[in-house]
This record gives C-alpha cells, structure tokens and sequence, in this order.
C-alpha cells in the first residue's frame, strides 16, 4: 500500500479533521482516506447491507442513535492503527 504525504495542512484544518475523526472514532489517517475516496467516486460498498427484522418482536429495535453508538464503539475497538504498528 502507497503512502502518501500531505504537507501545507493549516492548523484550524487539522485540528478540524482531529475533531471530527475523534467524533466519529475513527482515526484521522481513517477519515482522510474515506473522504477521498467520497469524493472520487470510489466508495467501498458494505458487504452486509441487507436488512432484517424478524425478530424484532422479540427483542425490540434500536434507535438509529443508539445503532449509530453501539457499532461505532464496536468498531473502535476492532480499529487497528497502522501508526501504532509501524
């Protein structure tokens, strides 16, 4: 994979990009590559997007604030920084 670095980055645009990679538990490398690639037209596409509900009379159904919350934790947790590993 290529690395890239991006020089010229005035302070108010990194600490907005810092605010919002943390808003979003994402890391800032994360956030970069995925606005990108929006703008480029290149979006990755989730595997999983089917939906199901069969159980929701069993179980109840989350809010999409509460879906939002849950899966960003998790995905923080399976986040592997590649800085830190380097």
């Amino acid at each position: 994979m290529k690395a890239i670095t991006l020089r010229g980055i005035d302070p108010e645009t990194s600490e907005k990009l810092k605010q919002e990679a943390e808003k979003q538990g994402k890391s800032t490398n994360r956030l970069i590559l995925e606005m990108i690639r929006k703008e480029l037209g290149i979006e990755k596409e989730k595997t999983y997007s089917r939906k199901y509900s069969d159980l929701d009379d069993l179980f109840g159904r989350w809010s999409e604030d509460e879906f939002r919350e849950i899966t960003g934790k998790i995905e923080q947790e399976r986040r592997i920084d590649p800085e830190l590993w380097s």
